[in-house]
């Protein structure tokens, strides 16, 4: 180890989280300090981003509550803390974050960080709901330290308990990372291409979502929307893993041809490029990353109005934001974007700019840096 250096370690679930949200925060970390990032890699992820910059370590954390795993990754997490003997440690994901923040209270390493960006138990019921509130307060307690993706989760977050005001901050303007404005930018080459591959006319209205298919997203609602016969000329492109099985349900609700589903795809700055609107009718976020980067394209978004999208959206400024499970009024909003191109394109045009001066990466980027600089130690 460098004199002057500390030992940092990153700890996600998943490999996905620090290759969309993190390697640009780790690299410039990584050029003051010893970074390593822990995370699953059973399925023979790589994290080519980060190669000769950060060490990578693989210990198996799931997703899920799974007791018997759960433990034997508390063991080889507190073997290798252990060891390292890290200054930071710095949480990304719930189950990341009580595992880590665990481990590292109970060997009192000096700074523990959690970064909070969104509640699973916001739209569960009953025991769950308490369950995974107390959990969410258990980490929280232990870290040192608390950022959150947005101000508005942050004032839930208080609201409710789980964080004090005191311990918790908003980097800038909100965003786990904030967005690339070179890679999501408005792209004429990229729409012709992705627009010819499906069959789309270039005058067709396009209505895009990008995420992981699941209940929470709103995606029923969506497609109870898009099945109005005055959208009948426009077209609903669904991109992301169906995670509950939701794509033949929204096929059952309506839209024939018109609604499309594509799996995956490495370029999603391609896609929102190709579209008119961004959609995100969800019950719940953290921030809406994806917003910003459908903004950054220039495309305005139609959004539920609830914490964290707020902050991500400015309401009949860069989009339209609605009453979340209101299909009435997500319908109301693609009827009169659909209609209205003027209104369109005045709504990306501020959307794009709103993006570049709130939230652009570099600028998220160097107040992280600042934020650890300002650590005590």
């Amino acid at each position: 180890m460098t004199p002057g250096r500390k030992r940092i370690c990153f700890v996600t679930a998943s490999p996905l989280t620090v290759r969309a949200f993190l390697s640009d925060q780790i690299a410039a970390l990584a050029r003051e300090h010893d970074v390593t990032v822990i995370s699953n890699f059973e399925s023979g992820e790589r994290l080519d981003a980060l190669r000769g910059v950060a060490r990578v370590l693989s210990v198996p954390i799931k997703r899920d509550i799974a007791p018997l795993a759960d433990l034997r990754c508390l063991w080889r997490l507190l073997r290798v803390f252990r060891h390292e003997r890290f200054d930071i440690v710095h949480t990304v994901t719930p189950k990341a974050g009580l595992l880590a923040q665990v481990t590292a209270f109970v060997l009192r390493v000096p700074v523990r960080i959690h970064v909070f960006t969104g509640q699973a138990w916001v739209t569960r019921g009953g025991p769950w709901r308490w369950f995974l509130r107390i959990i969410d307060w258990l980490f929280a307690g232990l870290a040192t330290h608390v950022l959150v993706d947005s101000p508005s989760q942050r004032e839930f977050l208080i609201r409710q308990g789980v964080v004090s005001a005191h311990k918790s901050r908003v980097l800038l303007s909100g965003s786990i990372c904030g967005v690339d404005t070179e890679r999501f930018r408005p792209d004429r080459e990229a729409r012709a291409r992705i627009r010819a591959a499906l069959g789309i006319a270039d005058n067709t209205v396009v209505f895009l979502f990008v995420g992981r298919l699941n209940a929470d997203k709103g995606l029923l609602d969506l497609a109870r929307a898009f099945a109005d016969p005055g959208l009948r000329g426009a077209a609903l492109l669904v991109v992301g893993p169906d995670e509950e099985r939701i794509r033949p349900r929204m096929h059952a609700l309506g839209g024939g041809a018109r609604l499309m589903f594509l799996d995956y795809t490495p370029a999603p700055q391609d896609y929102m490029a190709a579209a008119d609107v961004f959609c995100l009718p969800s019950y719940r976020e953290g921030f809406g990353t994806v917003i910003i980067e459908a903004a950054a394209a220039g495309v305005p978004a139609i959004a539920s109005d609830i914490y964290g999208v707020r902050d991500a959206v400015a309401d009949g400024e860069t989009g339209l934001l609605h009453p979340p499970r209101d299909v009435a009024a997500i319908r109301g909003c693609m009827l009169r974007l659909a209609q209205d191109e003027a209104l369109r394109m005045r709504l990306g045009r501020a959307a794009r700019e709103h993006a570049v001066r709130r939230f652009a990466m570099p600028a998220i980027t160097a107040a992280l840096i600042e934020y650890y600089r300002g650590l005590p130690i």
